[in-house]
């Protein structure tokens, strides 16, 4: 399992955590303090292929969309797995949330935007059936140039393209 660095602010911008080494102390290492102390800081390439994608989210609705809390990290990480294709097509992407936070309405998805396949909630898992686009990679002319200066991997990846 691998989660990302917040920020994505170091070159090994992920922290891989692996079962067979966390006995006992499986709760200790869902904390992001517990994570860093229990796991390995990982660089794309050294990560395995992605079998499944929880992301956080603000609000979805039943078609597919999500809204998340606004900086494009979840995009970002997404985008970021794409490119090194560790993430493929067919990944399945899921977010848990209260139902309160389901919309009824439409949610305007972005080209960078992460479209779920299911939504889980206490009560029940739903299946969004979308039809949405997903992200392929990185969609370079929407970053900012601080955000790029502020993360090791873009800049090595934009220098290196």
């Amino acid at each position: 399992m691998n989660l990302a660095v917040p920020k994505l602010r170091a070159e090994k911008c992920f922290v891989e955590l692996n079962p067979a080494r966390l006995e006992g102390e499986e709760r200790r290492a869902s904390t992001i303090k517990g994570a860093f102390q229990l796991g390995r800081l990982v660089g794309l390439e050294e990560m395995r292929e992605v079998d499944l994608i929880v992301a956080g989210s603000v609000a979805v609705n039943e078609e597919g969309g999500r809204i998340g809390k606004g900086g494009g990290f979840s995009d970002l990480e997404y985008a970021l797995g794409r490119e090194a294709g560790i993430i493929r097509e067919a990944t399945p992407v899921l977010t848990t949330v209260h139902p309160l936070q389901i919309l009824s309405e439409e949610i305007e998805m972005e080209v960078h935007d992460i479209p779920v396949d299911f939504i889980i909630t206490p009560e029940r898992v739903i299946a969004t059936h979308h039809q949405l686009k997903r992200p392929e990679g990185i969609v370079w002319e929407i970053l900012k140039e601080e955000m790029i200066q502020s993360m090791p991997v873009l800049k090595r990846l934009r220098n290196s393209g």
